[in-house]
């Protein structure tokens, strides 16, 4: 591990400037990405900022009946928050299928958000790997690729991103707040992470020294529901994951919210899916042909072709299993 300076500013102001105006400077939050990534080369900062202490740990309602969530939030509280659990309860169960009882101790909303891809060849310094090192290539491609994307990929990565939160996140709707030296600004969960195109050791839309402060999720989506297929029942990363929020009246699909994680390098919001089911009689024709929709354009490698049937029988049996509850 390289050595490095540490620093705990004593509020959200002096940590934005303390990173801005050193380009070797990070956040440090829990930690639980970070400190891996120090000890296995991937990352080598020259500074941390300690955020862990400031004030960004409240949960409380908005006017609209939703909610703003705080970047320090821990993962295991916000799952067992009343108003999580409630009125977003897809939330809550992506919070409880990520990592372990003692990572969702430590991990925040904010660096939730914020970690990166699981890519083997990302964490093996020995690899090439354009995201870690631009131009040194994408060694997944050629090589052991089962766990990449099936969408938005391009030649230089295929990596997929690992949050559960994230994806659960991306179909509610959640806008996040960020703090920068230009001032406040919100952007969209669906826009704030990227594909990967021509720069993929760009995760975000994140500007150097800009900090998250909070995530705000509106209205409230009580039937919503969260699904992950993983190779094991805990401290898994997900192969193919869905994340619905559905409204049906009369017989029909109102409305439909709906990402899926595991399949992309960022949150998928699945919108060919939601044009496909919006007025559509529910049922299992309607609900196959939407993930048919979203799927026509999926671009497997031919180690991960799998997750094209995964992620067509993942989602509709999400979305017959809303209906029946609504019943």
């Amino acid at each position: 591990m390289n050595p490095f300076d540490y620093v705990r500013p004593d509020d959200a102001a002096g940590a934005v400037e303390t990173v801005a105006r050193n380009p070797g400077a990070v956040f440090l939050a829990g930690g639980t990405n970070l400190v891996d990534h120090l000890k296995l080369g991937v990352s080598a900062p020259e500074l941390l900022v300690d955020v862990s202490r400031l004030p960004l740990d409240e949960v409380r309602e908005l006017p609209d009946g939703g909610m703003r969530v705080g970047a320090g939030v821990r993962n295991s509280d916000l799952a067992a928050h009343p108003l999580v659990r409630t009125r977003f309860p897809a939330l809550a169960q992506a919070l409880l299928a990520g990592a372990s009882g003692q990572l969702r101790n430590a991990a925040t909303t904010g660096g939730n958000l914020l970690q990166r891809t699981r890519c083997p060849y990302f964490q093996d310094v020995t690899t090439p790997c354009n995201k870690r090192d631009p131009g040194a290539g994408c060694s997944a491609i050629g090589g052991h690729h089962r766990d990449a994307a099936i969408f938005g990929a391009s030649p230089e990565c295929v990596a997929t991103h690992p949050s559960d939160m994230a994806v659960a996140m991306a179909a509610l709707d959640a806008r996040v707040r960020v703090q920068g030296p230009e001032g406040e600004r919100a952007v969209p969960v669906v826009e704030f992470h990227r594909l990967p195109g021509d720069e993929p050791q760009r995760d975000s839309v994140l500007r150097h020294g800009e900090l998250i402060t909070a995530v705000d999720l509106p209205g409230s989506a009580p039937h919503s529901v969260y699904r992950k297929v993983r190779e094991r029942a805990s401290y898994a990363f997900a192969l193919v994951s869905v994340a619905v929020d559905l409204d049906v009246a009369d017989g029909r699909v109102r409305n439909a919210r709906i990402a899926l994680g595991g399949v992309a390098h960022k949150p998928w919001r699945a919108t060919r899916a939601e044009g496909a089911l919006r007025g559509a009689p529910v049922g299992e024709q309607a609900f196959r042909a939407a993930a048919d929709a979203e799927l026509a354009a999926a671009e497997p490698l031919s180690g991960n072709a799998y997750k094209v049937p995964m992620t067509r029988g993942t989602l509709v049996a999400v979305l017959r299993d809303l209906v029946e509850e609504a019943r």
